[in-house]
């Protein structure tokens, strides 16, 4: 095998090696990163169902007030609006999701599966913990997901303390077996928001062969340049010093002189070689004499 083969043979395997070192590193940081989008987007709407909640209770549930003492309106309850607005967007999106998951809800709509039960049981159990974020499998593939607590405050007791104390209209609609029984700042539920990996698996794929592919480019260009400089420098002056040598060693006579640039180790033979056709003229002149 010639040496230009054995040099190549060997940057192809460093060359593999290096590309899937990079490849695994890239691949890594580039998880890192859409699982810190994946949490800035499910903090986003965390942040904006607290923004809903917090506009129909300070301005439209103050514009029912006069409905409300003889009528219930759920469109006046924070959560509800919250609740609402986000299954408008799963109209769109039905890989999000939204939910104000609680143990015991008046609506049976909000009342957790096991697995949000759960999470509400952690936030019951250690009031220290204000978030919790984690991954779950769902049919549509592993999701994120990102909860809040949800603590009764004193205003929500007239409607979950006692059915003697609810509104009558809101019994009616509701009944009087749940969401009764809550305690001023107990946590009753969590907010529980899930966003699918899929939405940034597509751009995470995307990047990363795009990653590979400038890997690949750099590889490549990285691999003509040696291959340029290779034959340059060492094969086309080893070819020539070779074939100035076979020619000597049949006795014929040779103009073509040793490469006396480029590598030092190159014109080093060169040299060597010149002062052996040097000493061998003078041994035949010695000879023939």
């Amino acid at each position: 095998m010639s040496l230009l083969l054995r040099v190549n043979a060997a940057f192809a395997i460093g060359s593999m090696l290096a590309a899937a070192a990079a490849g695994l590193v890239c691949h890594s940081i580039l998880e890192a990163k859409a699982g810190r989008d994946l949490a800035t987007r499910a903090g986003l709407m965390l942040d904006s169902a607290v923004a809903i909640r917090s506009y129909t209770s300070n301005e439209i549930e103050p514009l029912l007030d006069e409905r409300l003492k003889t009528e219930f309106l759920p469109q006046s309850v924070p959560f509800y609006a919250a609740t609402q607005n986000f299954l408008r967007l799963r109209e769109k999106s039905p890989q999000y999701s939204y939910k104000e998951a609680t143990l015991n809800p008046t609506n049976p709509r909000d009342r957790a599966a096991d697995w949000e039960a759960d999470i509400v049981q952690r936030f019951r159990n250690d009031d220290t913990v204000q978030q919790l974020t984690g991954v779950r499998d769902t049919p549509m593939g592993p999701s994120f997901y990102m909860a809040r607590p949800i603590r009764a405050e004193p205003q929500c007791l007239g409607c979950h303390s006692s059915p003697s104390a609810a509104p009558a209209s809101l019994i009616a609609r509701y009944g009087f077996n749940n969401g009764f029984g809550w305690q001023a700042h107990e946590v009753v539920g969590a907010q529980v928001v899930s966003v699918p990996f899929s939405s940034a698996d597509v751009g995470l794929g995307g990047l990363f062969g795009s990653l590979m592919l400038v890997i690949a480019m750099v590889i490549g260009a990285l691999w003509l340049i040696l291959n340029a400089v290779l034959y340059q420098q060492c094969t086309r002056p080893l070819r020539r010093i070779a074939r100035i040598a076979d020619t000597l060693s049949l006795g014929e006579p040779c103009a073509d002189e040793f490469p006396q640039k480029g590598a030092r180790e190159i014109t080093g033979l060169g040299a060597s070689f010149d002062r052996m056709r040097n000493s061998l003229d003078k041994a035949l002149k010695m000879l023939g004499s």
